[in-house]
């Protein structure tokens, strides 16, 4: 008796490591999905200018913010060392989106002013910073 709780404890615990996996997987999708939306919704502006003559749609801005914040959303949610374990594996889509958000930001806040952006430059100096710091905090426990 003692054999078959040990078995469904070990079992639990290996479904539950699935689950997880499976949750950070979806949520990474999510962003990977966002990003193109963000990629192709940035085109679209010159795209339409070159077709028609008249940008149809201007350049992102709110948008663009709301954009950049999936990354760090997604280390608040996954900042626990077990979840970061999983999601380190994949860190360089959070890094990825948060570097190409900062550099649009950036970009367009040197050039054109618009002060909406700095949430995007803000969002994505806090996922290269949690990033670094759920990888020192990681470090530091191994020791």
């Amino acid at each position: 008796m003692v054999k078959r709780n040990e078995m469904t404890r070990k079992t639990g615990a290996g479904e539950n490591a699935g689950l997880k996996q499976r949750r950070i997987d979806r949520s990474l999708t999510a962003l990977k999905i966002i990003l193109v939306v963000a990629i192709v919704r940035l085109l679209a502006g010159p795209a339409t200018k070159d077709f028609l003559g008249d940008a149809v749609v201007e350049l992102p801005t709110w948008e663009w913010s709301l954009c950049a914040l999936t990354p760090l959303i997604l280390l608040f949610l996954y900042r626990s060392p077990g979840d970061w374990k999983l999601l380190s594996y994949d860190a360089i889509y959070l890094k990825s989106a948060a570097g190409l958000y900062l550099f649009y930001a950036t970009a367009f806040v040197v050039f054109q002013g618009g002060w909406v952006l700095w949430i995007a430059v803000a969002a994505s100096l806090g996922t290269f910073l949690g990033i670094w710091w759920l990888n020192r905090k990681e470090r530091l426990n191994a020791h």
